[in-house]
């Protein structure tokens, strides 16, 4: 603690510092000489690719990549063309720009995953030059090609490739350029000579820096901040200018060979890292520069400083953060260096720690001492440095009673995720403020896609992230891993998979098979969608594998007639008709709802699958129902036919003689139709009684009553009904009389009493017999008769009186 701010320098009202965040574990035999080198930002990988324009068939480039501290986790010999440009999308898969305009995708561990060219006319005109950049679109490629024309893809997983405007008066490649997003908008910024000029999608725009000193004759070296708010230049006379529309500063310098912002955020102080062959330079708005003597580096921009990498260690060049300042500066008397020195004392046992307390207290600081050392706390790298500000931070707070706990809890947490992500086997060297701005979710991403499992799920737990953004994803991750190991066995894979993922939420067996299958692993997948719960999951998969029986015996058991329906569609389409009748007969819940479907939508398919079937009594129900669709007589006395011989295959003889009778009865319409008019056809048997006798016909209707064997009572109702209907009172009584009638006559007297013919329905009444006397002398209204009716008569009277009061106000 002594000796914190040894490493310290100032610049202006600022302090810069130079950590040391590994010793890199790599062995590079040259060092970085001779290399094209790209390392992501936020803690990302490292890609070398040695001897890029070495063109021997015999001896090709190397193409190496390593984590931040320098473990190798891919290499292999470059065996495509030539390549202008390497770097790394917000995804960490490396982008290899290749001189024909072809870009080539890889994941963090040298899997080729796709490539995407910037344009057919590329070929011919060949990359000069080329950036990556990050928009908030995505990761971005920029081109500028021989024929000194830019082009640019916006984003690369949504391609929409942009041909820029021609610079006037540019001849090949430009002095410098760089890539400005601005308002959502993507922009070319790049430097002819002494002259700027900014692209955008329709114009070229020349534009003057304020403050550029009119002796420039050539802007060498230009670079954008992080944020891409803030830019600087470096002219061939040495100058640097730096700002925005209203700031500007110069500053003499040697030849440079490349430049970086180092600003850190909400720092009202620019500054710019500049590097010759064997010098690091910080310059900023003041008259001050700091040097660091240096071997040859590599720097990558971060969002609060710059990553320095060489071929022994790699440090981080920052701003010191304000807090830290105020904490660490000699003689500081801010709360959080009070409050710091008081827990210093108190260790040591010394009332001093109360006299440090006392004069924070006097001044009312303590919370604010309490903020600052926890807020320190989280900008240092050093582990005993944090521990050292914590404590401070607990003791100051044990004195507080209203001091709320939760910002000390989330950095102490915060911390312990940053410091064990910081160890070089992982070799994440991210800093509190990348963390804030990276999250938790994109950090557990970062682990996940570096195969870091068993870190990755002990960080969500220890985070309390819910299950479906933490251990779950993470489970998922892993399996679609685990499957496309090739040196275990299909059941020793299905079943780790089942002991590790169990049934943990978010997880889904049929994703995880999904994945299997495109390995080629069929029977794995089958075995993992054994354990997938929900049917609508699994059907779909193993259609997808041509497993379509199985297919259809998960869709039977899940119960889901819908599922059931998808199946069968699919088999249809997929399959023979001998085929997929042959499958259906092997699930009768299927070949049912298949039935029912076909007896709406597809009345033919159901034909063919009863003769499939040899099912002779649905065989002929279909032809008796397809004969009502027949407009012909002969059409339809032929498909009846059909349905008599298919009944006497199914020996059900009642249905083939009650088919017989409905054909004789056809042709007994049609008969009637022609002679008479009639208008009979299609009806059934009562329908043409009714007809018939309403028509006077009554031979025919007779006739029908004989030949089809109509029962008694029916045919005497029929033609009692029609009889008064027609007011053919004489006919009425004639059939009365003909026969004992079968139904009785109180229905005579009744029928006449509704057409209002009291005078027939006494014709009836003494035929009526002795128990049904009352009730027909009540349908006349005999009043002579019901006077010498008994009191028990007479209560049944007053009641069906009532009743026909109440009937008749309804």
């Amino acid at each position: 603690m002594a000796f914190i701010t040894a490493n310290w320098n100032p610049l202006g009202e600022a302090f810069y510092r130079k950590t040391e965040l590994y010793e890199m574990c790599w062995n590079l035999r040259d060092g970085l000489r001779d290399c094209l080198v790209a390392a992501a930002p936020y803690g990302g990988p490292i890609a070398l690719l040695r001897e890029p324009h070495r063109r021997s068939p015999s001896s090709r480039p190397q193409l190496e990549i390593y984590s931040a501290s320098g473990n190798s986790l891919a290499s292999f010999p470059w065996k495509s063309g030539p390549v202008v440009q390497l770097g790394w999308t917000v995804n960490d898969e490396l982008l290899c720009i290749q001189e024909d305009g072809t870009v080539l995708i890889y994941d963090l561990f040298g899997s080729f995953k796709r490539h995407f060219s910037m344009g057919q006319e590329v070929v011919q005109s060949q990359v000069l030059e080329a950036k990556v950049f990050h928009s908030p679109y995505g990761t971005g490629v920029a081109i500028v090609t021989g024929s000194s024309r830019f082009t640019l893809a916006t984003n690369i997983d949504d391609l929409k490739l942009r041909r820029l405007p021609e610079v006037p008066g540019l001849q090949g490649a430009p002095s410098c350029w760089a890539v400005l997003t601005q308002d959502r908008q993507t922009k070319v910024l790049l430097a002819n000579g002494a002259d700027l000029f900014i692209l955008d999608n329709t114009s070229c725009t020349a534009v003057s820096p304020p403050g550029l000193s009119p002796q420039v004759s050539s802007i060498v070296h230009m670079s954008v901040s992080f944020s891409y708010k803030y830019l600087a230049l470096f002219t061939d006379t040495g100058h640097l200018w730096t700002g925005s529309a209203h700031l500007q500063v110069s500053q003499s310098a040697l030849c440079l060979s490349s430049m970086w912002g180092c600003r850190r955020p909400k720092s009202q102080q620019p500054s710019v890292v500049l590097m010759w062959d064997r010098l690091l330079l910080v310059a900023g708005v003041c008259n001050d520069i700091i040097q660091y003597p240096h071997r040859p580096c590599v720097c990558v921009g971060e969002l609060d400083g710059v990553r320095v990498v060489s071929s022994s260690r790699q440090e981080l060049l920052q701003e010191v953060p304000l807090v830290c300042q105020e904490i660490f500066k000699i003689a500081s008397m801010a709360p959080g260096a009070l409050l710091l020195e008081a827990h210093r004392e108190y260790e040591k046992c010394s009332q001093k720690a109360d006299e440090y307390l006392r004069e924070i207290k006097e001044q009312s600081m303590l919370g604010e001492a309490v903020r600052q050392c926890v807020e320190a706390a989280g900008h240092e790298y050093d582990i005993q440095t944090q521990k050292t500000l914590l404590r401070a931070a607990s003791f100051g707070k044990c004195f507080l009673t209203d001091f709320s706990p939760d910002s000390f809890v989330a950095t102490c947490r915060e911390l312990r995720v940053l410091n064990a992500v910081r160890e070089a086997g992982v070799g994440l060297p991210l800093t509190h403020s990348q963390f804030k701005q990276m999250t938790v979710q994109v950090l557990i991403d970062r682990l996940v896609y570096r195969q870091f499992y068993p870190l990755a799920i002990e960080i969500c737990r220890y985070l309390k992230t819910p299950d479906y953004q933490g251990v779950s994803r993470v489970l998922k991750h892993w399996a679609s891993c685990k499957v496309q190991q090739k040196d275990l066995s299909d059941e020793a894979i299905a079943r780790a998979v089942c002991l590790k993922v169990g049934d943990s939420a978010g997880v889904s067996y049929s994703h995880i098979a999904a994945k299997a299958y495109e390995c080629g692993r069929t029977e794995l997948a089958i075995k993992l969608l054994d354990y997938e719960a929900r049917s609508g999951e699994q059907v779909p998969l193993l259609l997808k594998m041509k497993r379509s029986q199985l297919a259809l015996s998960k869709a039977v058991e899940s119960g889901d007639t819908d599922l059931v329906y998808t199946v069968v569609t699919y088999l249809k389409n997929e399959m023979n008709r001998g085929d997929f009748f042959m499958t259906l007969r092997n699930q009768p819940v299927a070949l049912s709802l298949y039935r029912q479907f076909c007896k709406l939508q597809e009345q033919d398919t159901l034909k063919d699958l009863y003769n499939q079937d040899d099912d002779h009594q649905e065989l002929a129900n279909y032809y008796v129902t397809a004969s009502y669709r027949e407009k012909r007589l002969e059409s339809r006395l032929s498909v009846l036919q059909s349905a008599v011989d298919e009944y006497n295959k199914a020996k059900n003889e009642f249905a083939a003689k009650a088919t017989e009778d409905e054909m004789r009865l056809l042709r007994f319409q049609r008969k009637l139709d022609d002679e008479k008019g009639a208008g009979l056809l299609g009806l059934s048997l009562q329908a043409t009684m009714e007809a018939l006798l309403a028509l006077g016909l009554h031979k025919q209707a007779e006739q029908l009553y004989r030949d089809f064997r109509v029962p008694d009572k029916r045919y005497w109702w029929l033609k009692l009904k029609s009889l008064a209907e027609k007011e053919e009172w004489e006919e009425l009584e004639k059939f009365s009389k003909s026969k004992k009638s079968p139904i009785g006559y109180l229905p005579f007297v009744e029928v006449c009493m509704k057409r209002h013919n009291k005078h027939e329905a006494k014709k009836y009444v003494s035929k009526v017999p002795p128990e049904q006397k009352v009730k027909a002398h009540l349908a006349v209204g005999d009043g002579a008769v019901l006077a010498r009716c008994s009191a028990s008569d007479r209560l049944l009277i007053d009641k069906l009186n009532r009743a026909r009061a109440t009937a008749t106000k309804k």
